[in-house]
């Protein structure tokens, strides 16, 4: 139903009049706006914004919008826009340079509005001068003389039903919204996006090249056999054998000359060939004229043109003026030209065998319409190259095999696939209307109503013309490929009317304009494709000269147009420019069906009569004719369309076009992600899906970009990798912040080569925002199942308290969601993508079993050519009561039936006591972790709080009495300590907080020794003095420490001896990460535990299973 819009109109009120008043007068003042507008200047921009404009008259607003105001520069008013979109016109790129002229200084340019033209003019009249040309003229009649009226009939409607089928898609898709400058480049790329568009694009610009191509060779073919004397060629044949050779040497050398002066007029001006379109296409239509009329007037009178036959074989009538042996002239016989071919000139001498044996023979060449012989020419006749051109139904005697009289040969071999190939160029040219849709008053209605009147059209032309040839031509007339049987007249003109050169001379003009056209618009998609940027090396073919002409896509094109050229025959170029088209309509039906599926939004077009399986016929039966026309091409071609696709793809620039691939894209992730959800997944297809927590310095900028290497190390390209940083604030006011992290962070990724998705979310703290990712990051089955982050440096830091404890807090998350945990300590040490270790190893502490993902993780690495050459070494421990070579065995075979190799070794690790060095290590913990809890408070009471824990360091030093009872929950050890031990410590404990950061090493002042009761007994003999009780000498703060601390710190230091002492020169150590305490009173402590654990350590990795199996000795 048509829609009604009703106009109401509102009153001002003189308020608004003034103030409309004030506004124009200030706008008076500041003078005219000399910017341009925002698309002026950005052409890729423009597809965009050209419809849409952020200028606008606030005068013309008033008070009465006053409302919408604020948004008035992103939402304009609907009237404007209005009134943008009915003005809106799309000229077609290179259509305003051929109306553009020149001033006499050469450099100042007329602009002059492209001409609106209707249906019949802009898009019917091109179609059809471009898929009528040479085919019909040169090479139809022997395509049913060979194939014969059936099979004919079979080629041309697989040919022009695969021209319907995409002639409908694409009328879809052209009226699926306007198609600015680029035409039908522009149209198939926007619709399949830029790699496949880029691959469809080269296809249909070699096309339409080497198309250009053989519109020349068929120019030059008219040229030298049907209108100059082969008298007046450069290249002469002295042998029969030699006449195929010099007449491709000739038509490559006049080739030559005619695309050059091809290429001049078109560099010239192409606006003269525009002017010439309408005089070539007369021809055309005229010579199919001259051919109807000629068939109607063979019902009346027959053609003078005669074959003359030796037995049932055809002769070259050029060579010869009578079919006559002997002539009688005043009653003396004497011999023809004809016995001279075959005799020597002489009587006398003897003659060839099969030319005494058999009689000459002389038929029509034409015949009447009506006059029943159609059956004659109903069946092929296929042969080999070589074969002489035979009539069938008359009889010979054949004594003599040979051919070496003035026969007309086959000089291709030829067959159904061969002669497919030969004629599908005859249908291409369909695009014609849609490249000039920017000249069309209505292009939503022309395009499609032309393009397929024009194949409805020429398809009957062409259907028509087999009956026509076969019911008209005789049969060897219509196997004769150049007209040698009729003294070298092309075989089309036998039955034109009134004249065969009619028929010559619209041929050769029809030609000439084809191959001005292709040499006009190649360029053209050369130079859209280039200005597109999404093939960096075709850039400086984007360039043109002061009037628009693409002077280096010229060059280009005609560089490729003369390797077509020099193959020198039309036969051999048509299939390779059927390849190409083929290829090209094949992606035009797969972007109609593919948007027709999926349904998307944006698909409305107005051309109502597709369907997608009218698109998915037309794509198969392309698929099909390019394996039938010539399977060897086919695959060239599909090879071709696969380099460039990666090419694109690997270097081409990223663009965004709204393509229906996108779409497809869409609907095959939503259905993957459902499959994915809906069983669990198996421990053999397990693989580290990493979510990458980032840091971002003050310049929001990546802080570590060694941790992007490793994980590209990691998955090297496979499987999900997310990754994300957090920014505190909210997302109101860091929305620009967040936008800027995730173009650094992308820029990061894409530096090192990563595949994978980034994510900045905005959060009022860190801790939040990652326990948001964590629960949230992935969609569906495509979720992350294991976190990757950094360990934090400067945890030790009073200003950073916050860092280890989101960094524990981000353990605990990963553990409750059942994900495994890798913290890469000193990442900045890791090596790069660049980087290659000659040797070294990975070295793996498997202290407990948490999924075997420390044993799946070196095997992952070393596929990456950084650590390809290091060896892999596995490290367990043994306690006392286990026996450590029946491990090693039994870790062997385990190794072998996870088919991984790797060297083995247990460590064993005896129970020993615990050392004054754990202890003093853990009384710094203990001291250190006091005065953190005392760190909020404010300044005044923090230095209390810190004097009085150096008052108490201070009073340690004093000796306690020894009746003096221990409390129940603290562990009671008997210690000595040097008076400058004591000193030490209470120096440290006065200092700032961060030297407290600093690693605490022993000293040549401490005594480090192991506590057994014999060494206890000796000590306190050895420092006993005259009146000094044995408790006198013990550091009683000892007495007070943590039992449990003191055996964690026990097992980090013991550990970490062991592990430093085998893998101190390892390239990577992977360690299984111990967790965080149950209560969070201890969470410091534990940061001095992992710290302790991992010193003297290069490259560590901390690793924490996700709580299941991650590999299998199962297949």
């Amino acid at each position: 139903m048509p829609t009604t819009f009703t106009v109401v109109p509102v009153e001002d009120s003189p308020l608004s009049e003034t103030h409309d008043e004030q506004i124009q007068n200030e706008e008076d003042k500041e003078g005219p706006d000399t910017a341009a507008g925002p698309c002026s200047d950005d052409e890729a921009y423009r597809e965009t914004c050209s419809l849409i404009s952020t200028d606008h008259d606030e005068s013309l607003y008033g008070k009465n919008m006053a409302l919408y105001e604020e948004e008035m520069d992103s939402t304009p008013m609907v009237s404007s826009l209005l009134n943008k979109l009915a003005n809106y016109t799309n000229i077609t790129q290179g259509v305003i340079e051929h109306e553009e002229a020149e001033s006499e200084d050469g450099i100042k340019r007329v602009t002059v509005n492209g001409p609106q033209m209707g249906t019949f003019i802009g898009v019917y009249l091109p179609c059809m001068q471009n898929i009528l040309g040479v085919i019909l003229f040169l090479r139809l009649t022997w395509i049913v003389g060979t194939a014969g009226i059936l099979q004919s009939l079979a080629i041309v409607f697989m040919c022009c039903a695969c021209t319907m089928l995409t002639a409908i898609s694409m009328s879809a898709i052209a009226t699926n919204g306007v198609v600015p400058a680029g035409g039908s480049y522009y149209m198939i790329s926007r619709t399949l996006g830029p790699e496949f568009g880029g691959v469809v694009g080269l296809c249909f610009y070699l096309g339409t090249t080497f198309a250009g191509s053989m519109y020349v060779l068929g120019t030059m073919e008219i040229l030298l056999k049907y209108i100059i004397s082969p008298n007046y060629t450069v290249f002469q044949a002295d042998t029969k054998e030699k006449e195929m050779t010099a007449m491709q040497n000739n038509m490559r050398l006049y080739g030559t000359g005619c695309l050059i002066v091809l290429s001049l007029v078109v560099f010239l001006g192409v606006k003269y060939v525009n002017k010439l379109a309408l005089v070539f296409l007369s021809c055309v239509i005229l010579s199919i004229m001259a051919v109807y009329a000629g068939a109607i007037q063979t019902t009346i009178k027959t053609t003078d043109f005669k074959i003359c036959l030796l037995g049932n074989r055809t002769l070259q009538s050029y060579k010869f003026d009578k079919c006559v042996k002997t002539e009688t002239i005043d009653n003396v016989t004497t011999t023809t030209q004809l016995w001279a071919l075959f005799c020597n000139d002489t009587q006398d001498l003897p003659c060839d065998e099969y030319f005494m044996n058999n009689n000459v023979t002389e038929i029509n060449a034409t015949r009447s319409l009506f006059s029943g012989d159609i059956s004659d020419n109903l069946w092929g006749q296929y042969s080999t190259k070589g074969v002489i051109v035979e009539k069938e139904e008359l009889s010979s005697v054949s004594n003599s095999a040979g051919s070496s009289g003035p026969y007309v040969l086959n000089d291709i071999a030829t067959c159904f696939t061969i002669l497919v190939g030969i004629y599908f160029p005859s249908v291409t040219g369909i695009m014609a209307g849609s490249s000039r849709s920017g000249n069309l008053k209505d292009a939503q209605r022309s395009i499609p109503t032309g393009t397929i009147m024009a194949v409805v059209t020429t398809s009957f032309i062409y259907i028509s013309c087999v009956v026509l040839f076969g019911a008209c031509i005789e049969g060897v007339a219509l196997r004769d490929k150049y007209g040698e049987s009729v003294n070298r007249t092309l075989i089309v003109g036998t039955l034109a009317w009134p004249s065969p050169w009619l028929i010559v001379i619209g041929s050769f003009f029809s030609c000439c304009g084809a191959g001005l056209q292709s040499l006009t618009s190649a360029p053209r998609i050369l130079q859209a494709i280039a200005r597109d940027g999404i093939m960096p090396f075709l850039q400086v073919f984007g360039h043109s000269k002061s009037n628009g002409e693409p002077t280096w896509a010229l060059l280009l094109t005609g560089a490729i147009c003369e390797i077509g050229i020099l193959i020198g025959s039309l036969d051999e170029v048509a299939p390779i420019l059927s390849m190409f088209f083929l290829m090209c309509y094949l992606f035009v039906n797969l972007a109609c069906a593919v948007q027709t599926l999926l349904r998307t939004p944006n698909w409305r077009p107005r051309f109502k009569f597709y369907h997608w399986f009218l698109s998915f016929l037309g794509m198969s039966l392309s698929l099909s004719l390019m394996f039938v026309s010539s399977w060897y091409y086919a695959l060239i071609v599909i090879v071709f369309a696969g380099f460039i696709y990666k090419y694109i793809e690997y270097r081409g620039a990223e663009k965004e076009w709204g393509d229906g691939l996108r779409g497809l894209s869409l609907n095959a992730a939503h259905y993957s992600l459902i499959k994915l959800e809906e069983t669990q997944l198996h421990t053999k297809n397990w693989r580290p899906q990493l979510l990458v927590f980032l840091k971002l310095d003050s310049d929001l900028e990546v802080k570590h970009s060694r941790l992007l290497s490793f994980t590209t190390q990691l998955k090297a390209g496979r499987g999900l990798t997310i990754v994300c940083s957090v920014l505190e604030g909210t997302y109101m006011a860091r929305t620009a912040d967040a936008k800027t992290s995730e173009q650094n962070i992308k820029a990061a990724m894409a530096k090192e080569k990563m595949k994978g998705f980034c994510h900045v979310v905005v959060s009022s703290n860190q801790r939040d925002g990652f326990s948001q990712l964590i629960q949230s990051a992935g969609l569906g089955g495509m979720k992350h199942n294991a976190v990757l982050m950094s360990w934090p440096t400067n945890w030790k830091q009073a200003e950073s308290s916050l860092s280890w404890r989101n960094f524990i807090e981000t353990i605990r998350e990963t553990t409750a969601a059942h994900q495994a945990l890798l913290v890469a300590k000193n990442i900045d040490s890791f090596p790069t993508n660049q980087d290659r270790f000659a040797e070294g190893t990975i070295d793996v502490w498997w202290i407990v079993h948490d999924g075997g993902l420390l044993m799946l993780l070196p095997f992952l690495l070393r596929q990456h050519k950084v650590w390809k050459k290091c060896r892999m070494r596995i490290f367990t421990v043994a306690q006392m009561d286990d026996n450590s070579i029946q491990m090693k065995k039994d870790l062997q075979m385990f190794l072998y039936h996870l088919r991984l190799d790797a060297k083995v070794e247990v460590v064993e690790m005896h129970a020993g006591d615990i050392s004054a060095f754990t202890y003093e290590k853990t009384l710094v913990m203990e001291q250190r972790s006091q005065m953190l809890k005392h760190m909020q408070l404010s300044r005044t009471e923090r230095e209390r709080e810190i004097q009085s824990i150096t008052d108490e360091s201070r009073n340690s030093i004093r000796r306690k009495p020894c009746a003096e009872k221990p409390s129940p929950n603290v562990l009671k050890v008997p210690t000595i300590v040097l008076e400058k031990e004591a000193q030490l410590i209470h120096d440290r404990n006065t200092k700032s907080h961060a030297i407290l950061n600093d690693k605490v090493t022993p000293t040549s002042d401490r005594v480090q020794m192991t506590w057994t009761k014999e060494k206890l007994i000796s000590e306190r003999n050895r420092h006993r003095e005259p009146n000094m009780a044995v408790r006198d000498i013990f550091r009683p703060e000892w007495e007070n420490l943590n039992h449990a601390n003191v055996r964690r710190m026990h097992t980090a230091v013991k550990l970490n001896e062991v592990v430093v002492n085998k893998s101190q020169g390892a390239q990577l150590v992977l360690l299984n990460m111990p967790g965080p305490p149950k209560s969070k009173d201890g969470d410091e402590n534990y940061m001095e535990f992992l710290e302790v654990l991992t010193e003297g350590l290069n490259r560590v990795l901390l690793v924490r299973g996700g709580g299941r199996e991650v590999i299998t000795i199962y297949s």
